[in-house]
Order: C-alpha cells, then sequence, then structure tokens
C-alpha cells in the first residue's frame, strides 16, 4: 500500500496581499517562493514540508462553512487565543458562542475563526 504524506492547502483568496498579511499576523508564516510558477499565487510555509498557497481569484465567489474547514494545532493554545484577542479577531466554539472555547469529548480544546476570504480556521492543542 501506498503511504502519503500532506503537502499544501490552496485558498482562492480576493486579495492575496490581504491574505498573506493576515497569515503572517496570525500565525507568524514566513513567505516562502513560489517554485511551481510565475504567477501571483504566493506560497506560506506551514511545517517543514507543507504550506499554505493562496491563489489570487478577485473575481471568485467564496463560499464556504465552518464544517469546510483546515485546523492547525499548538501546544501554546491559551497563549495563541490571547493573541487573537490582542489582534480584535472574533472566534467561538463549534456552537458558534462567540469568545470561548470548546472541549470535545476526547478532551481535546478547540476554537474557531474567519481569515478575511470567510475561510473557517480551527485551532486546537491536539500535539
Amino acid at each position: 500500500m501506498q503511504t502519503f504524506a500532506f503537502s499544501h492547502i490552496a485558498l482562492s483568496v480576493k486579495d492575496v496581499n490581504q491574505s498573506v498579511a493576515f497569515y503572517q499576523k496570525v500565525f507568524q508564516l514566513k513567505e516562502i517562493q513560489n517554485t511551481a510558477s510565475n504567477s501571483k499565487t504566493r506560497w506560506l510555509q506551514l511545517t517543514e514540508n507543507t504550506q499554505l498557497h493562496l491563489i489570487p481569484r478577485p473575481n471568485a465567489e467564496i463560499k464556504t462553512n465552518k464544517a469546510v474547514h483546515f485546523a492547525l494545532a499548538t501546544t501554546g493554545f491559551n497563549a495563541f487565543v490571547n493573541h487573537l484577542e490582542t489582534l480584535n479577531i472574533e472566534y467561538s466554539d463549534w456552537k458558534d458562542t462567540p469568545n470561548k472555547d470548546y472541549i470535545r469529548d476526547d478532551g481535546i480544546k478547540q476554537i474557531y475563526f474567519q481569515d478575511p476570504n470567510g475561510y473557517w480556521i480551527e485551532v486546537n492543542n491536539d500535539v
């Protein structure tokens, strides 16, 4: 059986500069070279082997809901929540309770918030 490794997440975004600024401000992601093409798509480093690709689509209609999200885990969960509060970024639990985390049945703590394009991001302490 073949094995797979997660490579990247690609998101269509209205304003690529605004999106890059958001992800750098919130997650302190480093921008890396787009080695695939000379397009205006910008790449950010998530981990040593994973990336976030932000593809400019200024005229695209972006539709999403909370069930369609990506999740990032951190050992500094509480510090990250404080960071969001400092940045005045609203977050909620799964049930949409503002400024509240959610503890899953397995004990993992999580929050949800949206980027400038409406994409949902989960941050949890599942590390």
